[in-house]
């Protein structure tokens, strides 16, 4: 990686320096450029020719990333810039913080204040020692004052917090009790506390008799009658229609 910063300078300036890093750069007066630093590495001045401009170093509200191409096709990233250095014609104020409020593009402007999220100065609140701080009381109750015709409170309970988040909170936040009968819990426990020492749970027994005893009226009902199945009975000969005669019959006629 490279070690790169970004040089932002006035459109006048500008034009200077294109002609002094061109090709012709023979026909250019400027021939000379230099940029010094004071002691504290935030302020120093820019040298072109025999004209001197005021410089300062400021920090970046984000990282800008560099590439470089050798065929106008592939990409080489070669820096991470998070510094540009401002020249400034003379006589124009200095900027009176180290870090620049915006981007290097219109749309990145007072992006510090519109894009980042700030950060509190928790010395700006410290108002206490830390080594001193006592705990006073643990708060567990409200006192509403309302406007007079307003409506009374329906419940002891107040069902929202103190904040904005904690709107509905009792609703939301905490798991509802089940309704359970406080006997059958007892007696739960005891069952349980019974099979833990070896014995056997006494609601478990009395349920074990309770089943035994309704198998056993169960067997006991009389099961219920099955109706009788009607013998099959020919149809009846119809009135004028004549018997069916058997061989028997035909052979005394024949005598």
């Amino acid at each position: 990686m490279e070690e790169q910063f970004i040089l932002r300078v006035p459109p006048s300036l500008a034009e200077r320096l294109n002609q002094l890093l061109s090709e012709n750069d023979s026909s250019s007066e400027d021939k000379s450029l230099d940029l010094s630093f004071s002691e504290d590495g935030q302020n120093g001045t820019f040298v072109i020719g025999n004209d001197h401009f005021p410089a300062s170093l400021l920090d970046l509200p984000c990282v800008v990333e560099s590439f470089k191409t050798y065929d106008d096709s592939a990409l080489v990233k070669t820096a991470d810039i998070g510094q540009m250095i401002m020249v400034r014609e003379p006589g124009d104020a200095s900027p009176d913080m180290v870090e620049y409020r915006h981007g290097l593009t219109p749309p990145m402007r007072d992006a510090r204040k519109r894009r980042f999220r700030r950060e509190p100065d928790l010395n700006s609140f410290k108002t206490y020692d830390d080594s001193a701080l006592v705990k006073t009381a643990d708060i567990g109750q409200m006192i509403m004052v309302r406007e007079p015709g307003d409506a009374s409170p329906d419940m002891v309970e107040y069902r929202h917090g103190l904040t904005p988040p904690m709107r509905d909170a009792r609703k939301r936040r905490f798991r509802r009790e089940p309704d359970l009968n406080p006997e059958l819990v007892q007696r739960a426990e005891k069952d349980l506390v019974n099979i833990m020492s070896g014995g056997t749970g006494k609601y478990v027994v009395n349920e074990q008799v309770e089943d035994a005893e309704g198998n056993a009226r169960n067997t006991n009902k009389k099961a219920p009658p099955v109706p009788e199945s009607k013998p099959d009975v020919p149809d009846a000969v119809a009135n004028n229609a004549e018997p069916e005669r058997s061989e028997s019959d035909d052979s005394d006629d024949s005598i």
